[in-house]
């Protein structure tokens, strides 16, 4: 069991190695696995170990297919895990990357424009802002499922459904006779861009939703894009600030069209360009978010354990005002996204060691502080009544809450040495589900069964 358990751990890696690579479409990836394992198949036939016979068949591969060979000729030293270096591309290659940028430069022209639609129908960015918040994610989202659709090479039946979704989402947002303060109208600006993330999900997947490996991609994805999306978003400041002040010394006020064009429409099309980064330099940049993990998972462990120690000292409870719900929710979400890309980055096959035992101690510092919040959002509701705010962060913490028990249960199982890692990284990519599953919910039926408050 431990021999087969090894192969698969290598097999595993390899394949990783194979999807990471933009020159290699998912079903190549798949057909280039079956050859691997027949061929390791036929060697431990004829008499060698299970290891022989992978790294056999992995250098007899080179001769088939340029990846393989490279996989092979690094895959004695590991460097291929921490970073590969691609060499000079093909000409099929190149001419495909071309393809690609051209597509995104489109996708995120479209996505600048889209945002301008409403404004010919006499709907001001400035004076509108419950629109455009609850717009925000229709103009930019759609055209970056659309691109993911073209590079995946979707069917129509995968197109037909994430249209679907986007219109459902549009007429969630727009249908509705929200008011511009009502309590709806914020909870559908901060949950409907999550439901159609998700959407996108499926057209990165390829609409290969099911799939574990899939969606687990997904996940990295989408920790690489909110880091590129930011350092865009920092270029763009420095930018905007040089704008201002380069027109000003000469005179002119050039604000209005930061505020009406550069920054709306930048925004959006970051959105897009953000995404063509990270699968263009997906092979040096995928370890930006798990190596952040591994220097912030001890920062914050630390950080929440003197914060249960206050609790203790002080005998304060938790303020259960909407931006303190706002707050613990982030921290909560942060401290699984930590756990998640420490998942992405992990050798399933590996021991656990003292980083698994500090992820542990971050689950459990987190469960305990969301037992806490719920505690005091029962409190605040058994006094006050339900409210749309307080049921969605009652709704909200209840699903976190599922996931930090569970995944501290497969953790301690896995620390103790009694469950496979496999198991957890299994919950957390399935566990997806629900939180789309809650956002639709939040977006589709708060504002009715609150009466549009």
């Amino acid at each position: 069991m431990t021999v087969d358990n090894d192969l698969e751990g290598q097999i595993a890696e390899w394949r990783a190695y194979m999807h990471r690579r933009r020159e290699l479409h998912h079903t190549d990836a798949d057909e280039l696995e079956d050859h691997l394992r027949s061929r390791i198949t036929e060697l431990t036939e004829a008499g060698l170990r299970p290891d022989e016979s992978f790294l056999i068949a992995v250098k007899r591969m080179g001769s088939l297919d340029e990846l393989s060979r490279e996989f092979a000729r690094e895959h004695s030293e590991r460097l291929w895990k921490q970073l590969v270096l691609p060499g000079e591309p093909d000409a099929p290659t190149a001419a495909r990357s071309r393809r690609e940028l051209a597509v995104m430069v489109l996708c995120a022209a479209v996505a600048a424009l889209a945002i301008k639609v409403p404004a010919l129908f006499g709907l001001d960015l400035s004076q509108d802002g419950s629109f455009y918040a609850r717009n925000a994610s229709l103009f930019a989202l759609p055209a970056l499922a659309a691109y993911f659709a073209w590079q995946r090479r979707v069917g129509l039946r995968v197109i037909g459904a994430l249209a679907v979704l986007f219109v459902l989402g549009a007429v969630a947002a727009n249908a509705y006779p929200l008011a511009d303060d009502s309590q709806t109208v914020v909870l559908t600006a901060i949950h409907l861009p999550i439901a159609l993330w998700l959407v996108v999900g499926v057209a990165y997947a390829g609409g290969d939703w099911r799939s574990d490996r899939r969606r687990m991609d997904f996940i990295r994805f989408t920790g690489e894009w909110l880091i590129y999306f930011v350092l865009i978003g920092l270029g763009g400041g420095v930018l905007t600030a040089f704008t201002v002040n380069a027109f000003g010394a000469i005179g002119l006020d050039a604000e209005g069209f930061i505020q009406s064009w550069l920054l709306p429409c930048g925004a959006v099309a970051a959105v897009i360009v953000a995404a063509w980064l990270v699968e263009a330099k997906q092979s040096v940049i995928e370890n930006m978010a798990p190596v952040l993990t591994r220097v912030f998972t001890p920062l914050f462990t630390a950080t929440l354990l003197t914060f249960l120690v206050a609790i203790i000292w002080t005998t304060s409870g938790i303020d259960v005002e909407r931006d303190a719900l706002i707050l613990f929710d982030l921290l909560l979400v942060i401290v699984l996204g930590m756990l998640l890309y420490a998942i992405s980055a992990r050798d399933l096959t590996a021991r656990p060691g003292l980083f698994d035992r500090l992820q542990l101690a971050l689950v459990v510092s987190a469960l305990v502080i969301d037992v806490l919040v719920l505690a005091a959002i029962t409190g605040r509701i058994t006094e006050w009544g339900f409210s749309p705010n307080k049921t969605a962060a009652l709704g909200e913490n209840l699903v976190l809450l599922t996931n930090l028990v569970w995944s501290a249960w497969l953790y301690l199982g896995f620390v103790r040495g009694r469950m496979p890692f496999a198991r957890l990284e299994r919950w957390q990519t399935r566990y997806v589900v629900v939180y789309a599953a809650w956002a639709w919910a939040v977006v589709l039926a708060f504002p009715p069964l609150f009466d549009f408050a």
